[in-house]
């Protein structure tokens, strides 16, 4: 069966090692995937500095209430976090893209 299924294969010209790949072949060269990358990661930077604000406004407005000055610390903390998480993980998937290629 697989030698008929080559020789079909050579008589259509078609190239088995594209088809039959079982990865999809992406680079860091390729545009659809840098593009979602960035926005994915563009977005997650951009809610954290976002509650980072937010949490910021909170420590203002607390009045000196020593459990709502912790609670937007903590949020603060958090999203700093969280933020150094989505440029470390943009940079590893960057990282190894650029080493598929």
């Amino acid at each position: 069966m697989t030698q008929f299924l080559r020789q079909f294969a050579q008589d259509s010209k078609i190239n088995l090692d594209d088809t039959l790949s079982p990865l999809p072949k992406a680079t860091a060269g390729d545009g659809n995937i840098n593009a979602i990358l960035s926005v994915v990661f563009g977005t997650m930077a951009v809610v954290a500095v976002l509650i980072i604000v937010i949490a910021g406004l909170r420590y203002i407005l607390a009045n000196g209430d020593a459990q709502a000055m912790a609670k937007a610390k903590n949020t603060i903390i958090y999203a700093l976090v969280g933020l150094i998480i989505a440029m470390s993980g943009f940079s590893i998937v960057t990282f190894v893209l650029k080493g598929i290629s």
